[in-house]
This record gives structure tokens, sequence and C-alpha cells, in this order.
């Protein structure tokens, strides 16, 4: 009997670093790119984009830095790539984005409310950010990084953590009977969010 191929690790993506000068917005996009609907290698810089209909736009290769997402539609968008540095991402629904190439980076941003139900999103890093109440269930998070995260009241169902890295992320909570957690990595003070649902109580 043959045996199947064994599937091949993704590849991190590397952080978009290099933008054409004319590419670098601060605050508005110019009279002539209103309207357009696809974006690369583009670093926007304080941009207030909230409660903005990015509803069938593509970003690849793109840096959000400073900027305020809160309550963006990105229904059918494509992110392809995408650092978001210092940004307000409240309530963001990354599960309506598209699936292919979906691909991003986030430094110190506050993703509280976020939902990646659903999403493939293996080595993902995020550094610094505030996950409280975001929902990862279902997703595929082969990988990822959590590195000085709060992640309070964070939903993990049916989420594939194999080789996360929490050992610096901070209110952790989950059913290790409900997700995939081989090699993971966490700290001894995330022990009691790991052992919650069996009641058990922890000595100091």
């Amino acid at each position: 009997m043959r045996r199947p191929t064994p599937r091949k690790a993704v590849k991190a993506l590397c952080k978009p670093d290099y933008f054409p000068p004319e590419n670098v917005l601060t605050r508005v996009l110019p009279p002539e790119m209103v309207g357009q609907r696809e974006f690369e290698q583009f670093h926007f810089i304080g941009f207030d984009l909230s409660q903005a209909d990015l509803s069938g736009r593509r970003f690849s290769e793109c840096r959000f830095e400073n900027c305020n997402l809160a309550g963006a539609s990105l229904s059918n968008t494509a992110l392809q790539n995408v650092a978001f540095d210092g940004c307000k991402l409240l309530g963001l629904q990354f599960m309506a984005c598209r699936d292919m190439l979906f691909d991003v980076h986030f430094d110190k941003c506050q993703l509280d409310y976020a939902s990646f139900w659903g999403k493939v999103m293996p080595n993902t890093r995020f550094v610094g950010c505030s996950l409280q109440e975001a929902d990862f269930t279902r997703t595929d998070l082969t990988n990822a990084v959590f590195q000085d995260c709060q992640l309070q009241r964070a939903v993990f169902s049916q989420t594939n953590l194999q080789g996360a890295d929490f050992a610096t992320a901070q209110g952790i909570s989950l059913d290790p009977a409900q997700n995939q957690v081989k090699q993971a990595r966490f700290a001894l003070h995330s022990l009691p969010g790991l052992l919650a649902q069996y009641e058990l109580v922890i000595a100091e």
C-alpha cells in the first residue's frame, strides 16, 4: 500500500518592509486614488478608517501603521501578506476576508472582540497585542506565536494550536480536549487556564 506523501510545512512570509516612495501615504488618500480597489506595496500611516467599507478590496504586501480600522467592513477583502503595526482593529471580522493567500502580521495592535473564525493562518505572529474576547474558533494557528499578548476570555474551540507559542501570553484559557495542542508551548502560570474546566485547585 502506497504511503501518503507528507504535507510540507507552510513557510512563514516575511513581513513587508519595502514600499515605493509614492506609495507611502499619510492620513488620507490622494484624490486620484479614491475609489481604487487594489493596493500593492502601500504603506498607510495614521489613517482613520473606522467603520470604513473595505469590502472587495485587495491589499498585497502592504503595511498599516498607527491606523484606526475599528469596525471596518472586510467582506471579501483580500489581505495578502499585510502587516498591522500599532493599529486599532477592535471587533474586526477577519473571518469575512478572502481565504486565498490570507496572511497577516500584528504588532502592538488592539484586537479585542476580533473574529478569526475558520481562518487558515499558520505561523501568524501576534506581538504585544490585546486579544481579549477574540474568537479563534476552528482557526488553524499551527506554529503561531502570541508574544506578550493579552488573551483574557479569548475563545479557542476546535482550534489547531499545534506548535503554537503561548510562553509569554497572559490570561489564556482553553480546553486541551477541545483543541489540537500537540507541541504547543505554555508558561507555568497558564496552567490554571488549561485546567479550569476540571475544577481543580492549583496550589501555589
